[in-house]
């Protein structure tokens, strides 16, 4: 049997206690970020969170030096291409912090479309040559406008889970357009107090502001149509009980016209 050596036996103990004394252990991708923007990263979100990499044993070790029964359902989500973020912060939160560090990166050929990638129309800093063709075989409307060149027509030119190629990439690079963005990004998270996993934590601040404002906009309506009681619904309501008990006596003095009379 082979003795596992003191530095790693150290390291997996330090990592671990670190762990213990933690709120949040959360698993990040690193895959193709590059080493610059990692630095920059960390380095940024130290307040909020110390960022571990090792090997995944090191890690997997960590986590069973816990000895906790919880953890073996964690264990899974660690893989080469990882990283720890451990912190006092809520997960959620932390989550949220990692995702507004995120930088937008040029596409690269072979790389798989996150969204549907469009060329918006107006002007561009690509002047007449090689650059018509190019756009042109993209299926893009140019024109000349003051010595460069100009988009006629809005055009999605990859779609979402399309493999982006060659001529696209280096098109969509010179037109300064950035479909990508990497930074660390959460694969799971752990709640050391209560002990449970969260997986597949998707923060978009846009996307949920918009989606509040949509409700926000609806609800007026919803409230009004279900005779929900509140300060905003009260006045339609008065006025529509108003309105239909009116019509409910008009049609009441049209069916008994003696009683009117």
């Amino acid at each position: 049997m082979t003795k596992t050596p003191t530095k790693k036996v150290k390291a997996v103990q330090e990592l671990a206690e670190r762990i213990k004394k933690s709120n949040t252990l959360m698993i990040v991708s690193i895959k193709g970020l590059p080493s610059r923007q990692f630095q920059e990263i960390k380095k940024s979100i130290r307040e909020h969170a110390t960022i571990k990499v090792a090997k995944k044993n090191i890690l997997v070790r960590a986590l069973r030096d816990l000895k906790k029964d919880s953890l073996k359902e964690f264990e899974p989500y660690v893989t080469e291409n990882c990283a720890f973020a451990i912190s006092n912060d809520e997960g959620f939160e932390l989550a949220g912090i990692l995702a507004k560090k995120k930088t937008p990166v040029f596409a690269k050929a072979g790389q798989i479309a996150p969204i549907d990638i469009e060329v918006k129309d107006g002007p561009t800093d690509l002047v007449p040559g090689p650059a018509i063709s190019e756009l042109s075989a993209l299926g893009l409307q140019v024109a000349v406008e003051n010595g460069k060149l100009s988009i006629k027509k809005a055009k999605v030119v990859v779609t979402v889970g399309s493999v982006i190629n060659g001529p696209t990439a280096s098109i969509l690079q010179k037109l300064a357009i950035h479909p990508f963005s990497v930074g660390l990004d959460p694969v799971a998270f752990y709640d050391i107090k209560t002990e449970k996993i969260y997986k597949d934590v998707k923060i978009d601040d846009e996307a949920a502001a918009k989606s509040l404002c949509e409700a926000a906009a609806k609800s007026l309506g919803f409230a009004q149509s279900i005779a929900y009681y509140c300060k905003e619904t009260i006045g339609y309501l008065l006025f529509k009980g108003t309105i239909q008990a009116k019509a409910l006596e008009n049609k009441t003095q049209l069916n008994n016209p003696e009683e009117t009379a």
